[in-house]
C-alpha cells in the first residue's frame, strides 16, 4: 500500500473514537498488550513520561518535550488527536514521523492487524512505540488519549507521571463526578513511580493521595512547590516563576492564560527528572518554555491567525476549557465579539452553551466528522440559551462570513471543538 491507501486503511477499516465515539471505545488493554507483544514489546525499550488530565495534558506534554529537546535529548512525543496531518501524532524532536514509516508499519503488520482488529487508537499507539524504539529516543512524552486506567497508552512504565487538570469531559465513559473522573485518570499512577499533580482540587486530591499511597508512589502537588504569577495585563504568557527564594520571569510563546495552571506541573516534573539523572540548565529550561511552539510545532492553543479584524482559535472544548477561553476573551480589547463555533454531539452542550456571552454574534458550524452536531441543531440550541446567530455548515465558510461582516476592530474567535479548529484553512 502507498501512504494514501495506508491512511484509508487506518481511518476506514478501524474504528476511530474521535470520529465516531462510543463504537470505538475499548474497555481493556488486551489488544494493546497483544499488539505490543507482536511488535517485540517496544514500549519496554525507551524511557517515558506519562501525561493524563482533562485539560492541559497536550500543552504540558509539548512543554516537557521542548525543554528536554533544548537540553540536547532525543525526545519522542505522542499526542492526539491530530489537527492537520495524521503524522502530527508521532514526533521526534518536533519532526513528524515520515509517511514511509507509517506505510512500513502497516505493511509489515497488516496480517496481524486484520486478525486482531484493534481500534484506530490502539494501532496508532503501537505505531508510536514501535517508532520510538526503532529510533532509540532518549525519552518519550506519552499523552493519554482519554481517561487513563483503560487508555491504550497505559502499558508503559514511565519515569514519572503527570496529571494536569480534572474537569467534566467524556462523562459517559469516565463517570459523572470529578471524583470518578479523577479515579480513571489516577489509573496511570504506577508502583513506586513518582506522580505530579498540576492543580490541587478539593474534589480530587484525596483520590490521588489514596491511589498513590496504595501504589507506594511518591506524590507531589506542584502548586506546593512553585508560585506562578501573571505579570502582564496586556499580554498572555508572561509569568514570574517563584520557588522558595528564587524567581525568574518567563515569556512563553504558548499563549493563553490557562497555561499558568499547567506550568507548575511541568516544572515539578522536570525537577523530578533531574533527580533521576536527566541534566538541563536554567537556560535550557527557559529557552525550552519560551519556544514550545517553535520547537514542537504545537498548533491551536490561543493561536492568532490574522488581524483587522483579529482572528484567533483555541481547541478548548469542555466546560473548563470554554471557561478559560471566555475569561481570557474578557481581557481582550475589541468592539464586537464574533464566535464561530461547532461542537460534537456527545458533550453536555447545555452547560457549555449556558456559559457563552449573549452579546456576541454567533456563526454555528459543523466539522466534517460523524460526531459533529449539525450546525442548524446547534443554532436551535443556541437560541434556547439566548444566543443570536446563523448556521453555516462549513467551518471556513462560517469564518469567511464573520470576516466579511466584522469591523476591523472586532474579534473573531473560532473553536468549540478540536475538529473545528482542525478544519481552518489558515491554521
Amino acid at each position: 500500500m502507498n501512504y494514501t491507501q495506508t491512511l484509508d486503511y487506518l481511518f476506514n477499516a478501524l474504528p476511530m473514537f474521535q470520529r465516531v465515539g462510543a463504537a470505538a471505545f475499548k474497555k481493556d488493554l488486551s489488544n494493546t498488550l497483544a499488539l505490543c507483544k507482536h511488535l517485540g514489546d517496544p514500549h519496554q525499550r525507551f524511557k517515558s513520561i506519562h501525561v493524563a488530565g482533562t485539560n492541559g495534558k497536550g500543552s504540558s506534554s509539548h512543554a516537557l518535550c521542548s525543554v528536554l529537546m533544548q537540553a540536547g535529548y532525543k525526545v519522542g512525543l505522542y499526542t492526539s488527536p491530530h489537527l492537520k496531518s495524521f503524522t502530527e501524532r508521532v514526533k521526534i524532536n518536533g519532526v513528524e514521523i515520515q509517511e514511509d514509516e507509517v506505510v512500513q508499519f502497516v505493511n509489515e503488520n497488516k496480517g496481524f492487524l486484520d486478525e486482531l482488529k484493534p481500534s484506530f487508537f490502539e494501532m496508532t499507539v503501537g505505531l508510536a512505540f514501535w517508532y520510538f524504539a526503532k529510533m532509540q529516543v532518549d525519552i518519550a512524552i506519552v499523552e493519554v488519549g482519554m481517561g487513563g486506567r483503560l487508555d491504550s497508552t497505559n502499558v508503559i512504565q514511565p519515569e514519572v507521571c503527570l496529571i494536569t487538570n480534572i474537569g467534566y469531559d467524556h462523562m459517559q465513559y469516565l463517570g459523572d463526578t470529578l471524583e470518578a473522573i479523577a479515579g480513571e485518570k489516577a489509573g496511570i499512577i504506577k508502583q513506586n513511580t513518582p506522580v505530579v499533580i498540576s492543580q490541587r482540587q478539593a474534589e480530587t486530591s484525596h483520590v490521588f493521595n489514596e491511589v498513590a499511597r496504595a501504589k507506594k508512589a511518591p506524590i507531589f502537588f506542584a502548586e506546593d512547590y512553585f508560585q506562578i504569577d501573571n505579570i502582564s495585563e496586556s499580554e498572555s504568557g508572561v509569568y514570574r516563576v517563584s520557588q522558595s527564594e528564587d524567581s525568574f520571569v518567563l515569556e512563553m510563546d504558548l499563549k493563553g492564560n490557562y497555561q499558568q495552571k499547567n506550568l507548575s506541573g511541568v516544572l515539578k516534573t522536570l525537577d523530578i527528572l533531574r533527580t533521576l539523572g536527566f541534566s538541563f540548565s536554567q537556560s535550557h529550561l527557559q529557552a525550552g518554555l519560551e519556544n514550545i511552539v517553535k520547537n514542537t510545532g504545537l498548533k491551536g492553543r490561543w493561536q492568532y491567525l490574522s488581524e483587522s479584524p483579529t482572528v484567533l482559535c483555541d481547541t478548548g472544548h469542555n466546560e473548563d476549557g470554554i471557561n478559560y477561553i471566555l475569561n481570557q476573551l474578557k481581557a481582550c480589547s475589541f468592539d464586537k465579539l464574533w464566535m464561530v463555533l461547532g461542537m460534537v454531539n456527545d458533550k453536555d452542550l447545555d452547560k457549555v452553551l449556558s456559559l457563552l456571552p449573549k452579546d456576541a454574534n454567533y456563526v454555528f458550524v459543523a466539522a466534517k466528522i460523524p460526531r459533529a452536531m449539525p450546525a442548524a441543531t446547534l443554532l436551535e440550541l443556541g437560541f434556547q440559551h439566548g444566543l443570536d446567530g446563523i448556521a453555516i455548515d462549513d467551518v471556513n465558510d462560517g469564518l469567511a462570513y464573520a470576516k466579511k461582516n466584522a469591523s476591523k476592530d472586532d474579534l473573531i474567535f473560532v473553536g468549540g471543538s478540536t475538529f473545528v479548529v482542525a478544519e481552518i484553512n489558515d491554521l
